[in-house]
């Protein structure tokens, strides 16, 4: 589905969500508490977009995806999606997006692959042309030729995951939901999996919203990130703005021309020493790389160098730690 509008396809404002729990409190007693999941979370998506929604376990993501696509019932703010008001449009809405949860499966588990998406062609009304077009599309993208038919039991997880993604695309939605897509796999099927998410969204125009623990996901799949922590979103922006923001330490890696001690350069701490390898530390708001390296060359004879970058993954845990 091609982009053609400027106009946000998911606009939430103001989100929230609160369950309710009892606990026994002596003999006949309970106790009702309430327990905010989701609190104030705004958001603006534009058509095509593949964002990344983050947080730790307990943050409230799948929590915000079930509101959007109607599984749960907002207690505040408002959510719209394609134009739709999940809760209360929820057939219209099912036709237009798509879903796939890590811990849960569309396919039928003792029918071969091919005769669920028979299946889902069916529940979705999808007209048999247009079903025929996307299923050879989606079985080369996945590459599903050789598994249409084997009985999904019989899939491995990565193969499975494939297959649960092409179930999720048959129907065409302008908006796909993934929560987890990548969980538990091995380092091939998630680059497939990663591979064919990219494609999706450069030939198709498809809108995703990505939630992750896996930040190699979000490294190569994802320009704008979406960051919530105890129910509040904390960060909304490009991943490039999140690591300068942070303005995390890089690391020089110089080979010198034999062994030296630890080396002693102003601005720079020396990290780790490994024979004539060396990693020195040092504070990109204070120095650039260009001056790193000239202040290291004129202290011993450099063979060799590279600059370490700081990971996402322990940008966004300093994060989490510092909204703690």
């Amino acid at each position: 589905m091609a982009v053609n509008s400027n106009a946000p396809i998911i606009e939430v404002r103001d989100l929230a969500k609160t369950f309710v729990r009892r606990r026994k409190v002596g003999r006949w007693r309970r106790e009702r508490t309430e327990v905010p999941a989701v609190v104030d979370v705004s958001m603006s998506i534009a058509p095509g977009e593949l964002v990344g929604y983050l947080g730790p376990n307990g943050a409230g993501k799948s929590t915000t995806i079930k509101m959007m696509t109607g599984i749960l019932v907002p207690s505040g703010g408002t959510v719209r999606v394609d134009g739709l008001v999940p809760m209360s449009d929820r057939k219209a809405l099912a036709r237009r997006i798509g879903v796939v949860f890590g811990q849960r499966s569309n396919l039928w588990w003792d029918l071969p692959l091919s005769d669920s998406f028979d299946l889902l062609r069916h529940l979705y009304r999808v007209e048999a042309s247009r079903a025929r077009a996307n299923r050879e599309w989606l079985t080369e993208l996945f590459d599903l030729g050789a598994l249409l038919p084997v009985p999904v039991r019989q899939l491995s997880l990565g193969q499975r995951m494939r297959g649960e993604l092409a179930a999720a695309l048959l129907h065409d939605p302008s908006i796909v939901f993934l929560d987890e897509p990548t969980i538990g796999l091995d380092v091939v099927s998630k680059h497939a999996v990663r591979e064919a998410l990219s494609t999706l969204q450069r030939e198709r125009g498809t809108t995703i919203l990505l939630t992750t623990h896996d930040l190699g996901d979000v490294e190569r799949l994802c320009s704008r990130v979406i960051i919530i922590d105890h129910g509040r979103a904390i960060y909304d922006g490009s991943l490039d703005e999140l690591v300068r923001s942070q303005q995390p330490a890089r690391t020089l890696v110089v080979d010198l021309d034999r062994v030296v001690p630890p080396l002693d350069v102003d601005g720079l701490r020396t990290v780790r020493v490994d024979g004539p390898r060396q990693w020195l530390s040092f504070d990109p708001a204070g120095m650039t790389a260009a001056e790193a390296i000239a202040r290291v060359s004129a202290h011993a004879p450099l063979r060799d160098l590279t600059i370490e970058e700081p990971e996402v993954e322990e940008i966004i845990r300093r994060i989490y730690s510092s909204d703690a």
